[in-house]
């Protein structure tokens, strides 16, 4: 959630900065001005009747004091009646309040000022290449003929089991899932990232703490009869261990990470583009999360950025980077690189990480501070990056290692599986 005061000083630069993601927030800002005008008006108004009350409560008890009744009861009335002006001004302040948080609820960050302008995901920007392109036999296949010819995923038996989109691990797919589970975790805590198991549900007001409620598009699964929400990543359950937090600025930097299944709802989303791992409602992603010192937060991004980097060399996978547009960075996010690995059999990229620097938004509505040097109070900056999200990889895998005596499993994986091949 952006801050009232930095709205309020950075009109131009916020209503410029959100014409980047192709809206016209003119409107919506100067309604937010207009608001937290009148709750400061409000806010005065009613500081100044509570101190006249308090001034004459003192007067009141003197003249009692004194034997002056007669004066004492003609102020005591005056006082009944500043008590009725104080319910009356904190009814319409609440309700101005509640309005300016609900609007502020709904407009997203501001880009950083690097993100390009675009509509969509055709104008991002690709800025780094890495990894060979394999070249495939003749009659090589897509990863989902590949899972079910080894019999290492079954698409059919999830689909009977729940539905479209939840597919069932099982044998040397299920191994292999675990161990890229494992190995992402490894890499991650020996990169200095402390681990956590996280709850996979959660309340109302965490999912308002990292922007995914309101939710605009119906992508999260709501359990109605408790009010909980299955979590889209595990970046909702991570960055809200630090929700409602003081931190000490020697604290900083904190990094976690942790493995969690995903559950999206995914509504819209048909067509071959689609098929097999490309797009399913539950999956699982190991996730690296940071809470850093402002001043330090863009030299952190470029960290995560390494570190995903990394393993995708150690893995061996072609892949590339893009700097999201503004009509495709998501609501909290101030600047976005995608990851996406290709898939030679599909011929075609696919995302499998996201990193993200969110400023102070998600903190602002976290309520997760710090207090400075100087002994001042300050939002922290947080910053989360899929390290990795485990089924377009497996996909990747499956496509790019496969021989025509069956599928090689990546060199760096071959400790954590028990088998280099699967035959």
């Amino acid at each position: 959630m952006l801050q009232v005061t930095f709205i309020r000083e950075n009109k131009e630069a916020v209503v410029s900065g959100l014409a980047k993601r192709n809206i016209d927030a003119t409107t919506m800002i100067d309604e937010v001005i207009a608001l937290d005008e009148n709750r400061r008006n409000l806010q005065t108004k009613l500081d100044n009747i509570k101190a006249e009350s308090n001034s004459l409560s003192k007067e009141i008890g003197n003249l009692f004091k004194s034997g002056e009744v007669q004066k004492a009861n003609v102020l005591k009335e005056k006082t009944t009646q500043l008590k009725e002006s104080t319910k009356s001004l904190e009814q319409e302040l609440n309700e101005t309040a509640d309005a300016l948080t609900e609007l502020l609820y709904k407009i997203p960050n501001v880009p950083h000022t690097s993100v390009p302008e675009g509509n969509s995901d055709e104008d991002n920007e690709e800025i780094y290449r890495e990894g060979d392109i394999p070249t495939l036999f003749e009659g090589a296949l897509p990863h989902w003929e590949l899972a079910k010819k080894y019999d290492i995923i079954d698409f059919e038996l999830g689909n009977k089991i729940t539905g479209a989109g939840f597919p069932v691990y099982k044998g040397k797919g299920a191994k292999l899932q675990r161990a890229l589970i494992t190995y992402f975790l490894d890499k991650n805590t020996e990169a200095g990232y402390t681990e956590y198991q996280l709850p996979h549900l959660v309340n109302e007001a965490s999912g308002f703490g990292t922007g995914q409620l309101p939710d605009k598009e119906g992508q999260m699964y709501h359990v109605t009869a408790d009010n909980l929400y299955l979590i889209p990543t595990a970046e909702v359950p991570g960055t809200n261990l630090f929700r409602d937090m003081l931190l000490n600025e020697s604290e900083l930097p904190i990094g976690i990470t942790g493995y969690t299944p995903c559950f999206r709802r995914e509504a819209g989303s048909y067509g071959a583009h689609v098929r097999g791992l490309n797009r399913l409602h539950q999956f699982d992603k190991v996730e690296i999360i940071r809470i850093e010192h402002p001043d330090h937060s863009y030299k952190a991004f470029e960290g995560m950025i390494d570190h995903v980097k990394n393993i995708l060399k150690e893995l061996k996978l072609p892949y590339r980077i893009l700097r999201l547009c503004g009509g495709d960075v998501t609501f909290a996010s101030a600047l976005t690189y995608d990851f996406e690995v290709f898939s030679t059999a599909q011929d075609q990229w696919l995302e499998i990480s996201s990193v993200s620097n969110f400023e102070t938004f998600q903190a602002n509505r976290l309520k997760l501070r710090f207090k400075n040097s100087e002994g001042k109070n300050e939002l922290c900056h947080t910053l989360n990056g899929s390290s990795l999200a485990l089924p377009r990889v497996l996909a990747g895998i499956l496509e790019n290692y496969q021989t025509g005596d069956g599928i090689k499993i990546p060199d760096v994986l071959v400790p954590y599986t028990g088998f280099d091949m699967i035959p």
